[in-house]
């Protein structure tokens, strides 16, 4: 799993039916602060999280592996929205 931030949304109203009814979500990859730094994706939101929270993202095969995305052309994921993350013995993000 990869940390990132969602950053905005994505709207297509023509897509694949597979698609229909998936909430799209702009996420850049994200250091242990919880700073946007990395590049950008658009992932499958899973588990209801919305613009500005720290996340945690699937890519590739992985991203297929949730109820939600379970045999869709996906190849990002939203898995989990960070409460907090500790980086050797310290708190470096807090939500």
């Amino acid at each position: 799993m990869l940390i990132g931030r969602v950053v905005g949304t994505v709207v297509a109203t023509r897509k694949e039916e597979e698609l229909a009814g998936l909430k799209l979500l702009l996420v850049r990859g994200a250091d242990s602060e919880g700073k946007a730094t990395g590049s950008l994706v658009v992932a499958i939101d899973a588990v209801g999280a919305g613009v500005g929270e720290v996340v945690l993202y699937a890519s590739g095969s992985s991203a297929r592996q949730t109820r939600v995305t379970k045999d869709r052309p996906v190849d990002a994921t939203i898995m989990a929205i960070v409460d907090a993350i500790e980086c050797e013995g310290k708190s470096t993000y807090t939500k």
